[in-house]
């Protein structure tokens, strides 16, 4: 019979067979969780990017931008709020800064502003449209079940927009409107990944 062995045994013989970490690798590993913490605190704190950047050497500056990207790439959402508004401006601004690809930026950049302004324009009609039908159907389904209990209406007000049940089915509703918006999203925000 074998001898048995814990988990620490096999787990090293597992990073045994894994070999040595290149010096690729380590730069990265130390690096790119640099470069996050540094679009992090663009973001917040309104730092300086190009000075920021201009003090690693090229070796090193490369894993550092890819922190930089990644983070601004993350922030970058559906304008739901000005706030919103003025996180994907400052997200955008920073990822052009570190991009060395300017022109295919820019051309993605065209597409999340069509995006942008859609969801702003037509897609705040298409929300405010489905709010009022849900709010109305939803009246409706309360005004029914009361006259089925109570057998009259008796005029009773309801302010259906408090209701939990109203709410979490405009989340729902809200969530589908949306999913167009963010698969578009998603996929040009992959695109800024891919550029260099």
């Amino acid at each position: 019979m074998g001898e048995i062995k814990s988990a620490i045994e096999i787990a090293m013989e597992k990073a045994k067979g894994l070999g040595e970490a290149t010096d690729e690798e380590r730069l990265k590993w130390k690096y790119v969780p640099e470069g996050e913490r540094l679009a992090a605190r663009y973001l917040k704190q309104d730092c300086n990017l190009v000075v920021e950047l201009s003090q690693y050497d090229d070796k090193i500056k490369k894993y550092v931008i890819e922190g930089v990207a990644d983070i601004l790439i993350r922030n970058i959402n559906l304008p739901k709020s000005d706030l919103a508004k003025r996180a994907n401006r400052r997200a955008m601004e920073g990822l052009k800064i570190v991009k060395s690809d300017k022109a295919s930026v820019e051309n993605v950049y065209t597409k999340l502003r069509r995006i942008f302004e859609h969801y702003g324009g037509q897609g705040e009609q298409q929300r405010r449209q489905a709010y009022e039908s849900l709010k109305v159907e939803f009246e409706a389904r309360i005004k029914q079940a009361i006259q089925q209990q109570l057998g009259s209406f008796l005029g009773i007000r309801i302010d259906v927009e408090r209701q939990p049940q109203f709410r979490e089915e405009w989340r729902k509703l809200l969530l589908q409107l949306d999913s167009q918006y963010v698969t578009l999203l998603d996929e040009y925000k992959q695109e800024l990944s891919a550029i260099s």
